[in-house]
């Protein structure tokens, strides 16, 4: 097998044969089968040899006219070779005592293999000599100066080929030896160096060294080019790190102390003041003492100096004492928020624990209700009256894990997790952390922020809550959790376990007018600019803008109308125009345009077919109209409305229950055999679902078809099962608050709930009728109409 190499052969024997004569060549050789090695015509080629088969081949040679052929092997393990080779002369033989042949050998001719005469003890073959002429003219002639250019170019980038070959190259005329001479000497594959000698004619010989010489010069040029850069970086670094070296020579000459012995000393020092626990402080120790040893040039000593200071400068032992005194508590609570009576009352149930024993662990509370009732504010009214810190985090659209626990040190840029650097910024280990949207945390292929949630709302586990980042457990037992949502669905049930849930419904006409009164009204005046004097708000515009102008559980939308007024006034200020204005009723039109809300309940139900019904949704309580209608057909039940599976059901059951009743009812005989029925609840844009729609569903389809109108004061809500039984549902607060608002005074509840309504405040039922019903029954009897609408009259044409 030949194992030469061709740093080996520039070294050694390389170069062109010259014009002398040929040697005969005979017409049968011993092969030599070369493996990824050509031997050309008119080239010196050095060979070590040690297969057993090449070297008897060799004796065979030197044993005769010392000319053997040449040839490149296809594949080793099958034993082929190439049809095509070069006879070769032997000029000089040496043999090693480990086995190996070395020689020198001298390409004569260009044969081809015709038959192979034997294969063992070695090759044999008849071979044929393939004349090859050079021709001249001016192709050629041009082809081997741009040859000979990337030649000489290719030289000066190459360090191992010596300078006397570039000579050696400059005297060959002859364009078939320049070809086999720069062949012979460049790095191919051993494919293209095959295909070289293959060709027939010098021109296409000389296109395809071009070719490969072309891409040769560039890869040696763009490695020059990589080889250049990293040297200069390199000289840099060099250059910087002996300056460095000098500066610190300078700096013990006159005394001062080394850049690193000052940060590690002022490290030192915050170490021993931060009072840090055993673990944190084992730890720190051998991180420092890591930092000492690591120069400052290096990546790793920044990223050891920055979780040092992460360490030092969280509050392992610091914290604040709480305020225990519960009136004034239950002062700041009220001063801030109206009503809330159950969240302050947990609040202050808390602080009387906490007084008797000291060592409780942080609540984990949930405030739950529609957007605008205060639960993010009550957050800061809570802080306030414990004394603690306060900090916010957002959790709405949080999808990656890691924002919860941190990155690992092994990242580059890798920061603790939002828990950590949000007890950083309270510089205190107790505050009270407020994580809100807490139902709107997301989820996706790069983790589960509520899984990491787990350990963190956990009292239990919390006490060793470990960030990735630090690799350091810290304590969140004496944190204050409370978190916010709009809905409870979407929380994830295991997180939902582990937090105390306390609701916060929509609120009254009366508490909004309140809230109005006490903290928006104030607000916006002063934001605007204005004195008391410029603008009042008499009780009853109040009113007309929280039913005309708004419709909402929270405040929000109030105090924006309320901000729209303020705006108004404040331009007339600004103009000149002596201010003072009340605002009533009357005058509001002035200031917010015309009304955007009407009752609609009389209207929307004086004719048969139509139902109120009372709904929830994350925006608090709402009405809703449920429209039945009978047309000629085929016993077919349509819905519409974008209605969900489970209110499709429920429909399907409220119409088989009324079916069973038919008689009852006085609906005709045979009626379901020949009329279609149509059920839609409008707002067709809005998606709505779930079951408590079913009775009211039921009311409308028996309405259309007794021709009874329902009660345009009665509103209703719950669930029926086939059998006529109304089971109970949730959000009563809330459907009731729209119930009030939207002028109902009868409302129909499940039975089972009951206890609900025990526990609304008086004020919220003042006005209100509750009907608790078990069967649907109950439901068509009291909230049908005795008799039957009449049909309006045509207009007759005069």
């Amino acid at each position: 097998m030949d194992e030469h190499t061709e740093e080996q052969q520039t070294t050694e024997a390389f170069g062109v044969t010259g014009e002398e004569e040929t040697p005969k060549i005979p017409a049968e050789l011993p092969l030599l089968l070369i493996e990824d090695m050509v031997i050309y015509p008119h080239t010196l080629v050095p060979l070590v040899i040690k297969d057993p088969r090449i070297i008897a081949a060799v004796d065979d040679a030197l044993s005769h006219e010392r000319i053997a052929g040449a040839v490149m092997l296809k594949d080793q393990a099958e034993g082929t070779f190439h049809q095509t080779g070069s006879a070769i002369l032997i000029h000089r033989m040496l043999k090693f005592p480990d086995g190996t042949m070395r020689m020198i050998t001298q390409g004569l001719a260009k044969i081809g293999i015709t038959k192979v005469l034997q294969d063992k003890p070695f090759p044999k073959a008849e071979v044929q000599v393939i004349e090859e002429r050079a021709e001249k003219n001016e192709r050629v002639e041009a082809l081997m100066r741009a040859v000979m250019g990337q030649y000489q170019k290719m030289i000066s980038l190459v360090p191992y080929i010596p300078d006397e070959l570039q000579a050696a190259g400059l005297n060959i005329e002859d364009p078939l030896r320049l070809v086999y001479f720069i062949s012979t000497l460049i790095k191919m594959k051993p494919e293209d160096k095959q295909e070289i000698l293959d060709l027939a004619s010098a021109e296409e010989k000389l296109k395809k060294i071009s070719a490969i010489l072309q891409r040769e010069v560039e890869l040696l040029e763009l490695g020059t080019k990589i080889q250049s850069e990293v040297q200069d970086k390199m000289t840099k670094g060099q250059r910087e790190y002996f300056l460095r070296e000098q500066l610190k020579a300078i700096r013990k000459e006159l005394g001062e102390e080394d850049e690193v012995q000052v940060e590690v000393k002022e490290l030192r020092e915050k170490m021993e003041a931060a009072n840090l626990p055993d673990y944190v402080l084992k730890e720190a120790q051998r991180e420092l003492g890591r930092l000492e040893k690591v120069p400052t040039a290096s990546p790793e000593y920044g990223v050891i100096r920055t979780y040092l200071e992460w360490v030092l400068e969280l509050p392992w032992s610091r914290e604040t004492a709480d305020n225990m005194d519960l009136a004034r508590a239950r002062q700041v609570l009220d001063a801030d928020h109206y009503d809330l009576k159950e969240v302050k009352e947990r609040i202050l149930e808390y602080l009387a624990v906490r007084k008797l024993k000291r060592d409780m662990k942080g609540p984990i509370l949930c405030f739950v209700g529609p957007p605008g009732v205060g639960k993010t504010s009550l957050g800061h009214s809570i802080a306030t009256a414990l004394e603690r810190k306060f900090v916010r985090m957002s959790l709405g659209g949080m999808h990656d894990e890691a924002e919860i626990r941190g990155h690992r040190r092994t990242y580059i840029g890798a920061m603790p997790g939002s828990i950590i650097q949000s007890i950083r910024r309270a510089e205190s280990r107790n505050p009270i952390v407020m994580l809100d949207e807490i139902d709107k945390v997301g989820a996706d292929f790069r983790g589960d922020p509520s899984s990491a949630l787990l350990e963190v709302l956990d009292p239990e586990q919390n006490a060793t809550f470990r960030d990735h980042y630090l690799d350091l457990p810290f304590d969140l037992s004496s944190v204050f959790f409370i978190t916010t949502a709009n809905v409870l669905e979407t929380i994830h049930p295991a997180l939902r376990d582990r937090m105390e849930i306390l609701m916060l419904p929509g609120y009254t006409e009366h508490e909004k007018s309140a809230i109005a009164q006490r903290y928006l009204i104030p607000k916006q005046i002063e934001r605007h600019g204005l004195a008391a004097a410029d603008v009042q708000f008499d009780e009853a515009g109040i009113r007309k803008i929280i039913a005309s102008y708004t419709r909402e559980a929270g405040v929000r939308n109030l105090e924006r109308q309320i901000a729209r007024v303020c705006r108004k006034v404040a331009f007339k200020k600004g103009e000149g125009v002596t201010t003072g204005d009340t605002i009533s009723p009357a005058s509001l039109r002035d200031y917010l345009g015309p009304e955007r809300y009407f009752p609609e309940v009389a209207m929307r139900t004086a004719r048969p077919g139509v139902a109120t019904g009372l709904a929830w949704t994350e925006a608090g309580g709402d009405i809703l109209f449920v429209e039945a209608t009978k047309m000629p057909g085929r016993k077919e039940l349509a819905l519409t409305g974008q209605l969900g599976g489970v209110m499709q059901e429920s429909a399907k059951a409220a119409l088989s229950y009324v079916r069973t009743k038919a008689e009852e009812l006085g609906i005709e005989k045979g009626f379901f055999e020949k009329y279609d029925l149509h059920v839609h609840v409008p707002a067709g844009a809005i998606p709505k679902d779930g079951p408590s729609a079913g009775v009211t569903i039921a009311c409308a389809l028996a309405s259309e078809l007794t021709g009874r109108p329902v009660r345009n004061d009665v509103a209703m809500t719950g669930e029926i099962t086939l059998s006529g039984l109304v089971l109970p549902v949730g959000g009563i607060k809330e459907k009731i608050l729209a119930a009030k608002a939207a002028g109902i005074k009868k409302v129909i509840l499940p039975a089972r709930n009951r206890g609900d309504v025990e526990e609304i405040g008086e004020e919220l039922k003042d006005g209100l009728e509750f009907a608790f019903v078990e069967f649907a029954d109950e439901v068509f009897r009291l909230a049908l109409s005795d008799a039957a609408a009449k049909k309006p009259r045509r207009a007759e044409a005069s």
